[in-house]
């Protein structure tokens, strides 16, 4: 088992198609210690209940969450080796017409969640460690409506850099994957409307969305013996090398633009 001995903290977890429920599952089947962490508590204890862990519930936009779950990861288990930030908003809009609110509230969970996540957590850090965040595709190839997301997706991107540098003297390593569609819990009314799935899937190269599993097997890739850090990982089934599809391609849901997901 590839994470025997190590103890994870898995931040955005509570949806049960998602993805940080995925990396979760999949981090305890390689023998983490696992510390699962979301707003919604209830289904993170169902979470806890499957990998025999610990369930805490912890809003990433608030430091003192991501304290106390790290002082609470400390306290069951002596120490922290992996963090993985899956937990974000994916607000929507344009440049001119994002409210103030919106742009405020995408900062605040996908940004300065993400600094939370990485002072705290690698102030625990004793023995080196990894540190995965969730950017997105949207950072590199721009896609209508959703400005506001994208944009706080960007600055986790600058983030990790810097902090790749920072901590890397500790022997901290600190990575973002940037995910293309995703077929997750909060996708997957996307891909129900007639059309939707193959407007996306003519730019992807292998094929076929991105499930949970294959951003759980990134971070597993990552957090385990590699020599990266700094790097912004894309992991799109090589869409990255095409764009995404504009919204005359894609259909409409009720009126109004679609996002990926993503």
């Amino acid at each position: 088992m590839r994470l025997e001995g190590k103890v994870a903290i898995i931040l955005g977890a509570s949806a049960e198609a998602g993805t940080g429920w995925a990396i979760a599952k999949r981090f305890a089947k390689e023998g983490a210690k696992v510390v699962v962490g979301a707003r919604r508590e209830d289904l993170l204890l169902k979470l806890a209940d499957e990998t025999g862990g610990v369930a805490q519930k912890c809003d990433v936009s608030k430091e003192e969450d991501v304290q106390a779950i790290v002082q609470r990861t400390l306290r069951e288990y002596g120490r922290v080796d992996i963090c993985v930030n899956a937990a974000a908003l994916p607000y929507g809009g344009t440049i001119a017409n994002t409210p103030d609110a919106d742009m405020i509230a995408a900062m605040e969970v996908n940004y300065f969640g993400s600094v939370y996540v990485v002072r705290n957590v690698a102030a625990a850090m004793e023995n080196g460690g990894s540190i995965v965040l969730f950017s997105s595709m949207a950072v590199t190839h721009t896609m209508e409506w959703v400005y506001p997301y994208a944009c706080s997706k960007a600055a986790v991107d600058c983030l990790v850099r810097y902090a790749a540098l920072e901590y890397g003297p500790r022997g901290i390593k600190v990575n973002s994957i940037l995910p293309g569609a995703i077929r997750s819990e909060m996708a997957a009314p996307l891909y129900q409307v007639s059309g939707m799935e193959e407007a996306y899937l003519r730019e992807i190269p292998l094929g076929r969305i991105g499930e949970p599993d294959d951003f759980a097997e990134a971070a597993l890739w990552l957090c385990g013996e590699s020599f990266v850090t700094g790097l912004n990982l894309q992991v799109s089934g090589g869409n990255q090398l095409t764009r995404f599809p504009t919204t005359a391609e894609r259909p409409a849901i009720d009126g109004a633009d679609p996002t990926s997901g993503a």
